[in-house]
């Protein structure tokens, strides 16, 4: 199981964020400017993403590593790259002064890598952060790529059309969130309360992905109903997780909860969604 999580995160790493970061609005842009480390739109969209390479590629490698003094520098790399996509945020909204449903996701997504990031350092440092065992926070790091990361980007993208439902989705999806995530602090009520507001916001998301679906090059729309079809089945067994841990339901196991919910989220939902969104143009 552990191994098919790092491929997971490492498919996070290395590709969902990076080919997220392209699609990131373009008043994000840092303007070059001598003697200080700038991030040009050019570095950040047309090259691959280099900036974030350098941090990403030694995230990547910890995650294979045992555990150990290596395994925790070259997580803390990665820790580092993370907070620049907070920087990036704290600006723009001090830049701004503006909090309406669809920065809250945008800001959201560019928050979530470093929760994922800290979790990875404590894993690998073999640090039950805040009581956690090992492989709760090889799931935090995994979990807060896709329903953090990915899930919030893409609620921020699909709320561009500014309809009441897409405004839902780029409010839901980043409380659903923080509620799961304090619901690892408060208990099974509170997380189950958070999967039920996470699940509206994502089926909100799917909503709008396959009505976009309906204008779209066959293409592009194979992507995107893939992408919002997947959320259907993955969600729906991410509340039957969060009941069974409250209430006598059947749930299933851990195991093939990565199996099922993790890979098809991540290649599904994520990979399919953000293909979709690169080929629609929508980084603006």
């Amino acid at each position: 199981m552990i191994t098919l999580v790092h491929a997971v995160v490492s498919l996070g790493m290395l590709v969902i964020v990076p080919l997220g970061l392209t699609l990131l609005p373009r008043r994000l842009d840092v303007t070059l400017s001598p003697g200080r480390l700038a991030l040009t739109r050019r570095a950040v969209r047309i090259d691959g993403q280099r900036w974030w390479f350098f941090f990403a590629v030694p995230g990547v490698i910890s995650l294979w590593l045992p555990r150990g003094p290596a395994s925790i520098a070259l997580a803390s790399i990665y820790l580092a790259g993370t907070l620049v996509l907070i920087a990036l945020a704290v600006r723009d909204l001090l830049r701004h002064k503006r909090l309406h449903p669809r920065e809250i996701a945008l800001y959201t997504a560019l928050a979530t890598p470093s929760i994922a990031a800290l979790a990875l350092v404590a894993e690998r440092s073999s640090y039950a952060l805040f009581g956690f065992n090992l492989t709760v926070l090889s799931l935090t790091v995994a979990h807060f790529h896709f329903a953090g990361f990915a899930a919030a980007l893409i609620a921020y993208l699909v709320a561009g059309d500014a309809t009441t439902s897409t405004k839902a989705a780029a409010i839901s999806v980043p409380v659903g969130t923080g509620i799961v995530l304090l619901g690892f602090f408060l208990g099974d009520p509170v997380e189950l309360a958070g999967a039920a507001v996470l699940t509206a916001g994502m089926w909100l998301v799917g909503w709008n992905l396959w009505r976009r679906s309906r204008a779209a090059d066959r293409a592009t729309a194979v992507l995107l109903v893939v992408s919002a079809a997947v959320l259907v089945v993955t969600m729906l067994l991410a509340v039957t997780w969060a009941l069974g841990h409250v209430v006598a339901t059947p749930y299933l196991p851990l195991e093939w909860m990565v199996a099922t919910h993790g890979l098809a989220n991540a290649v599904g939902f994520a990979l399919c969604g953000v293909l979709a969104w690169r080929r629609l143009g929508k980084g603006t």
